[in-house]
C-alpha cells in the first residue's frame, strides 16, 4: 500500500476513530461497532464498511476467532506513515518544546505556590 493511499483513508473521521479505538489494543467487530455506531450514528453495515476499507488499505489486520473477527492495527503501515510525516516535524516540534517549557514552569509556580500558602497557614496557626 502506497502511503498517500493510506493517508487518504484517514480523511474520514469513522476509520480514525476505529484507529484510535485500535490504538488501545485488540477490538472485535462488535465492540468496534457499538463504539462507532453510537459516536456518529451510522448503521452497523457502514462500520462494517469501515473496517474493511481500513483493511484492505492495510491499516488494519483482522483475525478470525470463532465467529468474531478481531482486528488490529497493522504497525508496519503506521511506521511508513510515520517515516514519512518525520520530514515535517521541524514545523511543530519548537512549539512542543516550548509547550512543555511552559507546562513545567507552571508546574512548578503551583508547587512553589501550594508550598507557600501551608507555609503561611502554619504560621497562621501558631
Amino acid at each position: 500500500m502506497h502511503l498517500v493511499p493510506a493517508l487518504d483513508l484517514l480523511g474520514e473521521p469513522a476509520r480514525r476513530r476505529i484507529l484510535e479505538l485500535l490504538a488501545g489494543g485488540e477490538k472485535t467487530s462488535g465492540a468496534l461497532s457499538s463504539v462507532v455506531q453510537r459516536e456518529f450514528g451510522i448503521t452497523q453495515p457502514a462500520v462494517s464498511l469501515h473496517l474493511r476499507v481500513l483493511r484492505d488499505g492495510g491499516l488494519v489486520t483482522v483475525r478470525p476467532e470463532g465467529a468474531r473477527r478481531v482486528y488490529a492495527v497493522n504497525p508496519a503501515q503506521l511506521h511508513e506513515m510515520d517515516l514519512w510525516l518525520d520530514g515535517f516535524r521541524h514545523f511543530w516540534t519548537p512549539y512542543l518544546d516550548r509547550l512543555e517549557l511552559d507546562l513545567k514552569a507552571r508546574r512548578r509556580g503551583r508547587a512553589l505556590g501550594a508550598s507557600r500558602k501551608r507555609q503561611s497557614n502554619q504560621r497562621r496557626s501558631r
